[in-house]
């Protein structure tokens, strides 16, 4: 709606007037909102300008007061927030204890809120809403539903990544920063409040750092507080300043309070992400296939270096370098700063994670780093991570589960490894391991990962006659054996 300058006010003491001065306050507040232009033009009808300038067909500025700040965040970053429907099994109390299975089981559905933290359908939300959940449904933006796993939990951090099957790339929400949040600044939060998809509560940042006993067995370290809405449904979903970047991940309200609600910061979340998408990771870690860790930092930068730009700059720094390892003979040296891996930009360990996530073996990628305000480029023959460790040595080609797959066996076990391939004539097959079974210890160590596996390996001797005890779950009967390496 245009408003003429000659709008008239209703004075309290007598007749209407038309309003022709302007307070001195009001035309200064004109002045800045339009980049230092007059944006009050004589009493001829002129109307006011918009917040992003358009013309009309008489030259004159619109001003749209609608299209806030907020607005904007929710039109960038609707499409990477997804809603989690869950279902799980429920004994009824007075249940036979000692026939669990004869006992009628009933089903409570549950909610959530996910992130897409990847294009290729990785999500993260909180470790508590798909916690002992039977199926999980994923409903994207756009009315899309698809049936979601979970991949692997941080139950330390609350977090959980899951992964849904997409024939097309999906949108992933832009990362922010915590280093330099500020207590009174705007947020946003989007979830699937009480199951209404979407909802987008606002508020602001109360305080940081807070840690948070929610009974004696839960509770959190250095959260943001914030007086957005969070409310049942909105745990896993994103909290985002005013540029639409994620600061964090909804977690937890304080229980007959109003207006406080906490949030996950979002460097723990890219730590963790970082490491449960490694674990999943085909031919292993970034780690171990380049021979060196990173760590992430985050650095202020002058206030209003640019329009849209946070007050911070993330980068990821070489923090530890393998002698002889891949990335050490291509020239990198600890304190490099990563530029891009295979042509991805990186500027956190999970977009470390992500480049290199599917990239087989062999393959030569370039790394592009600065050192010493100079950019430099490496090429990087990428070797064998874990995976092929384990296909080596085993002749097992695994992938890991949750809890839900072993707990009927074992309700105690967090998860293991399903065994996928069995390579002809090796320790595994020897062993009689099949398909379908599941990797839930070697010697005496519990086995969720990759990673986990190629730990005991690499501290096991491969001589001749040298055996591994394993553990594996088959017909949800608990199985032991050994693997006889060097034969």
């Amino acid at each position: 709606m245009q408003l003429p300058l000659t709008a008239e006010f209703a004075d309290k003491d007598g007749p209407r007037r038309s309003a022709k001065r302007w307070p001195r306050w009001l035309l200064g507040a004109a002045l800045a909102l339009g980049g230092g232009e007059a944006i009050f033009a004589a009493s001829d009808g002129a109307a006011l300008p918009p917040i992003q300038a358009t013309t009309t067909a008489n030259n004159l500025r619109t001003w749209n007061l609608r299209q806030t700040p907020v607005v904007e965040v929710v039109k960038r970053v609707r499409e990477a927030v997804v809603n989690i429907h869950s279902e799980r099994a429920v004994r009824p109390a007075g249940a036979d204890d000692l026939m669990p299975n004869t006992s009628p089981q009933s089903r409570v559905n549950g909610m959530g809120t996910g992130i897409l933290i990847d294009s290729r359908g990785y999500i993260v939300t909180n470790q508590h809403v798909v916690d002992e959940v039977a199926v999980i449904r994923v409903r994207l933006a756009d009315g899309t539903s698809a049936r979601a796993n979970v991949l692997a939990r941080d139950t330390e951090c609350d977090l959980a990544l899951l992964k849904i099957e997409v024939d097309h790339a999906l949108p992933t929400v832009p990362l922010g920063a915590t280093r330099d949040l500020m207590v009174g600044e705007t947020v946003v939060a989007i979830g699937n409040a009480y199951g209404y998809e979407h909802t987008v509560t606002v508020g602001v940042v109360s305080a940081v750092s807070r840690d948070v006993n929610l009974n004696k067995e839960v509770s959190y370290k250095k959260l943001i507080q914030t007086d957005a809405s969070i409310n049942p449904g909105n745990s896993g979903g994103p909290l985002l300043n005013v540029h639409g970047e994620l600061i964090g991940v909804n977690v937890a309200i304080r229980a007959g309070a109003q207006g406080i609600g906490f949030a996950i910061p979002v460097d723990t979340m890219i730590r963790a992400a970082s490491r449960m998408l490694a674990s999943r990771a085909p031919m292993g870690s970034a780690r171990a296939r380049l021979g060196f860790s990173v760590k992430d930092d985050v650095r202020l930068t002058a206030q209003g270096s640019g329009p849209g730009e946070t007050a911070s700059l993330r980068s990821t720094i070489v923090d530890q370098l393998d002698a002889g390892s891949p990335a050490a003979r291509a020239g990198l040296e600890r304190g490099d700063v990563l530029l891009a891996t295979a042509g991805s930009p990186i500027s956190s360990s999970l977009d470390l994670e992500r480049a290199l996530f599917d990239r087989p073996s062999g393959e030569r990628i370039s790394l592009r780093y600065r050192r010493n305000g100079s950019e430099k480029t490496a090429e990087v023959a990428l070797e064998a991570g874990q995976g092929d460790l384990v296909w080596n040595r085993l002749g097992l080609r695994l992938r890991p589960v949750g809890a839900e797959a072993v707990k009927r066996a074992m309700p105690q076990f967090r998860g293991g490894m399903v065994v996928m391939e069995i390579r002809s004539e090796s320790p595994a097959e020897r062993s009689g391991l099949q398909r379908g079974d599941i990797l839930v210890g070697l010697q005496r160590f519990e086995m969720l990962s990759n990673e986990n596996v190629h730990y005991v390996l690499s501290h096991t001797e491969s001589g001749a006659g040298q055996g591994v005890k394993f553990y594996v779950i088959r017909n949800n009967q608990l199985q032991d054996g050994n693997f006889q390496l060097g034969e």
